[in-house]
């Protein structure tokens, strides 16, 4: 490494494995290059697709080592040729560019300006550092690929995790009717979200108990998808949040019945920010901290992300 070079603190991995294999270094600091940013991050976001990066082989990024990490709240160092949007010393919250834009785990991470959007002042960078890529989710699955609308009957799996919890608040700012599963000790959680119903997946059998949804979101693959099918009325729509080897069957079997299937992947999107922080604006988002750790404790977060049992999001503090 080159010692004139500015260089920053970064969480990394060089091999595959459980949240032991993230460590500390110090690492260049990036340059933005024309139409990017260079922000200097002060709160950002584990979402599930970092601790399945970190352990399993073949996904998206590849072999290690990389820096994770989606989410990003925090203030504009520089700009880089071209950029109108900000300025240095901007607020911004965004998501890079997924799946191939990692690197928010970080002091500095670079990203398209028109990934971001200004924070809104109502809310601190934990709270914004933990809404881009799940709200953007839950935005884009319903709003963008659904198209709900005021009055629908919209059923929202795991309703109390990272997404879905956001999705109940999107959903009913849509002025959706909205059913939500989740385990009976986060009932009330769901319910202060702003559910309609909630549904107790232990001991419903969902795809019997709902049968008129106009909108499913479902976020635990093709095998659970395949059954939440039966949840819609004819002409109606499920979102699936997983790729997986069932993508053929889930369309095909919804053929059969009569419904649409979509398969989405979360995009970065400067329309999608924009509206997200709207919403935070009028206090109709906001995401529950399931937990905050320094970014040297990386690995804590991973370990507990890990358990699956967390309500709402995790954030790295890193400023």
């Amino acid at each position: 490494m080159n010692d004139t070079l500015p260089t920053m603190r970064a969480i990394t991995q060089d091999i595959l494995g459980g949240p032991e294999v993230l460590k500390e270094v110090r690492l260049p600091r990036p340059v933005p290059g024309p139409g990017e940013i260079l922000v200097r991050v002060h709160a950002a976001g584990v979402n599930p697709t970092d601790w399945k990066h970190r352990s399993v082989p073949g996904l998206f990024l590849g072999e290690p080592p990389f820096v994770l990490g989606w989410d990003v709240s925090g203030v504009i160092e520089t700009t880089g040729p071209g950029v109108t949007l900000f300025k240095p010393g901007d607020e911004v919250f965004g998501m890079l560019p997924y799946p191939y834009g990692a690197g928010s785990h970080a002091e500095y991470t670079t990203g398209p300006a028109r990934a971001f959007a200004r924070k809104p002042v109502a809310v601190d960078h934990v709270q914004a550092g933990a809404l881009p890529l799940a709200a953007l989710t839950a935005r884009q699955a319903l709003v963008d690929t659904a198209r709900i609308e005021a009055g629908q009957r919209v059923l929202i799996h795991a309703a109390a995790g990272g997404v879905g919890h956001l999705a109940v608040q999107v959903a009913k700012a849509q002025g959706a009717h909205v059913i939500g599963t989740a385990s009976a000790p986060k009932h009330d959680f769901v319910r202060a979200l702003g559910a309609d119903e909630v549904l107790d997946y232990r001991t419903t059998d969902i795809a019997e108990a709902v049968r008129d949804a106009d909108v499913v979101l479902d976020a635990q693959g093709s095998d659970h998808a395949l059954r939440s099918l039966r949840s819609l009325r004819r002409d109606g729509i499920l979102v699936s949040l997983r790729l997986d080897d069932g993508t053929r069957a889930l369309a095909e079997e919804a053929a059969r019945l009569g419904v649409r299937a979509e398969v989405m992947l979360v995009e970065d999107d400067h329309a999608g920010m924009s509206a997200i922080a709207r919403l935070v604006s009028e206090g109709r988002l906001r995401a529950e901290i399931a937990g905050t750790f320094e970014l040297a404790d990386a690995a804590k977060a991973h370990e507990l992300g890990d358990t699956g049992r967390t309500a709402g999001k995790l954030v790295l503090t890193v400023r």
